[in-house]
């Protein structure tokens, strides 16, 4: 059998990230086993996905890859949940030279590292900040003062880090600029000083838990900005249902959306044929970006095992390296670093309880809202 490592947040403050992830592998897994297993030098194998709950802590995420690999015998590891758990735990994938897949992990910081056996699914933040801010200054020229707001963890603050620069190049300032501790559940003082100083965007930057108490507090405290950005979160379906009235005309990105449409050479064969068995699988519930991009680990790791016709750690990293297919994740390349270089994620904004595709233009479904309640 092919024996993958999945460390995971399935408790803690992740735990909803880590159950998207988890579904996400799962309906891979499920799918490759019926179809009798991944096919390798002629032979067909079974996966078989191997967890571990970190509890939502790094330093947990790094003991289990190193028990992944020394007791449970993974050929192969999915990286814990976001950049920071997943810089951590690359380390030791590296150091034992087993391929590692990052299916949520966007931060250069995690692959600037000089490692050469970490692949990741996610485009850079700037990739996400800057056609962001493109398509706000095109569309509403006024708004000039941002406020940037920053769980203190490695993806948010790369973000915030590029949306200054993104700002900047579009000839906006930031007025406000700070970061909250990880667990924090009171936003007030901060949420207070940034009323006061009447920001036109307010940019958040955390994760799904973070951001519903931000939206929500923002409410009771009256801050109502022309434009609302939060990333990671409100392409979730969770965030829209625990806010309601609250998540409307909130914009994000993220690296995919069900509305794409590419066809592949995977075992899914096409992103209407991924989402039409991820429904199928989870009661007609529609697939998010995390959940999506768990099973484009999958995928893309069964090419790579397929092409190389082995299980050899570095026969299959070579094969990661230079591959260049088409997925229903989209085109898959991966850079010098080993994060993909072929992928343009998608803006959208929350209209009427769904999440409406803004830009690119090419799978484009609705225009830019202003305002918050």
């Amino acid at each position: 059998e092919i024996r993958i490592g999945a460390p995971l947040p399935l408790t803690g403050a992740l735990a909803p990230e880590g159950r998207k992830q988890k579904r996400g592998y799962d309906l891979w897994a499920e799918t490759v086993n019926k179809a009798g297993g991944v096919p390798v030098a002629g032979k067909k194998l079974p996966v078989r996905i191997l967890y571990s709950d970190y509890q939502s802590a790094t330093p947990k995420a790094v003991q289990a890859c190193e028990f992944l690999i020394t007791q449970e015998k993974a050929h192969f590891l999915f990286a814990p949940f976001g950049s920071g758990a997943a810089k951590a735990g690359s380390a030791v994938s590296e150091r034992y030279k087993i391929p590692m897949i990052a299916p949520t992990a966007s931060s250069v910081e995690v692959y600037d590292q000089g490692f050469k056996y970490l692949f990741g699914t996610f485009t850079p933040n700037s990739t996400l900040t800057e056609p962001l801010t493109k398509l706000i200054s095109a569309k509403a020229p006024d708004v000039k003062k941002v406020a940037i707001l920053s769980r203190n963890d490695l993806l948010p603050l790369s973000l915030a880090a590029e949306m200054r620069k993104s700002s900047a190049a579009n000839g906006m300032s930031i007025i406000y600029d700070d970061k909250f501790a990880i667990g924090t559940l009171d936003f007030a003082s901060a949420l207070t000083q940034m009323r006061s100083l009447a920001p036109d965007w307010v940019f958040v930057g955390g994760y799904i838990n973070d951001l519903i108490q931000v939206r929500t507090q923002m409410r009771d405290l009256g801050l109502k900005p022309k434009v609302l950005t939060m990333i990671a979160g409100p392409a979730y379906e969770e965030y829209i249902q625990a806010l309601k009235d609250a998540a409307e005309n909130v914009t994000s990105a993220s690296w995919w959306h069900p509305s794409v449409r590419y066809e592949g050479e995977d075992l899914f064969g096409s992103t209407a044929k991924y989402v039409e068995t991820f429904k199928a699988m989870y009661a007609g519930e529609t697939p998010d970006y995390a959940e999506a991009s768990a099973s484009a680990a999958g995928a893309i790791l069964q090419i790579a095992l397929g092409k190389s016709g082995s299980l050899d750690g570095t026969a299959v990293r070579d094969v990661l390296a230079a591959l260049n297919v088409k997925t229903f994740w989209g085109p898959v390349h991966f850079g010098p670093t080993g994060q993909i270089d072929s992928l343009t994620p998608p803006v959208f904004q929350i209209q009427n309880g769904k999440t409406v595709v803004l830009v690119p233009d090419e799978i484009k479904q609705g225009e830019l809202k202003l305002g918050t309640t």
